[in-house]
């Protein structure tokens, strides 16, 4: 056979596309592309929400087994502990018993001022009572996600909270699931009241990630103590006020420094939350600001009718 009627040409086995370099550019940049029109304009906010729809039925059925084990296991708690947990139940009880008749007294004086004054009543406060799923996978935030969502009526950024404080804010809401920011997260602010003297503040995640809260732009003479009790101040139109939140625990006055820095410890369990109630957003039920009426000129003294 002569050389020149020979094929050159490689086997099909040996034949490749583009080059793991050229791969490496068009991946990054559509990665790149898909970023940035995700930050800047949510394209991918519906597919976000499919897929989530369409995974719930599988993270469903992969947290079965974690809750058989967690039933047996709450099963077989010793009847010491149980006993135990009964009496601090029954202790807790009567002081909230003795609580709520000073309470009820204090809402009839209430509604009596409100009514002489003639102030607005406050606003109603309602709930929907939802389970802690899942922590998110995000490990540079601190978030969960519930077993409610749109269609039990979750509204993007309504209060979160457990049987001992505020919990969250819920963040981005799924048709049958929400995430909820945890009030530690560093992103995350919440007006806070001091009970024993009134003065309002903000209280923003510890940036060291300790689990805690910290006040900020607190001057180094402000009167706070150690064991302050921190409350929602209701005056961001989101919590409704008085919500308890953190205490104060430590408290570090530097000379060369203006501002203080407190340290707080959140009362709700931000780690171990199963149940909690989402609130609705308190700006829901705050009426619109009345429009502005246009300016008259005023008229010149002197002038020609």
């Amino acid at each position: 056979m002569p050389l020149g009627t020979l094929d050159r040409s490689p086997p099909p086995i040996f034949k490749q596309g583009p080059s793991a370099f050229s791969k490496l550019i068009l991946y990054s940049a559509l990665a790149l592309f898909l970023m940035v029109a995700d930050s800047r304009f949510n394209m991918t906010q519906p597919l976000r929400a499919v897929l989530a729809t369409a995974l719930y039925p599988v993270q469903w059925l992969a947290a079965q087994p974690v809750r058989a084990l967690s039933a047996v296991g709450d099963y077989f708690i010793t009847a010491r502990k149980a006993q135990a947990d009964a009496d601090v139940a029954a202790q807790k009880l009567v002081r909230q018993a003795l609580r709520a008749g000073q309470v009820e007294q204090l809402v009839l004086e209430n509604s009596r001022l409100r009514t002489l004054l003639d102030l607005r009543e406050q606003l109603k406060v309602t709930g929907v009572a939802a389970e802690v799923l899942y922590d998110a996978a995000d490990p540079y935030t601190r978030k969960v996600i519930i077993s409610k969502g749109m269609l039990q009526g979750i509204a993007l950024g309504s209060p979160v909270i457990d049987e001992s404080g505020v919990l969250g804010q819920v963040t981005l809401v799924h048709p049958l699931a929400s995430e909820v920011t945890l009030i530690i997260d560093r992103d995350l602010a919440i007006p806070v009241l001091n009970v024993r003297t009134g003065a309002r503040s903000l209280a923003f995640g510890d940036t060291n990630g300790s689990g805690g809260l910290e006040l900020r732009f607190m001057g180094s003479n402000a009167d706070v103590q150690q064991g302050d009790l921190l409350t929602t101040s209701g005056v961001d139109g989101v919590y409704p006020s008085g919500l308890p939140v953190a205490r104060i625990d430590r408290i570090e006055r530097r000379a060369e420094s203006a501002f203080a820095r407190i340290h707080c410890t959140p009362l709700a369990l931000v780690s171990g939350s199963r149940h909690v109630v989402v609130l609705q957003p308190q700006s829901s039920q705050i009426p619109e600001r009345p429009a502005e009426k246009p300016a008259v000129a005023p008229t010149k003294k002197g002038g020609r009718s």
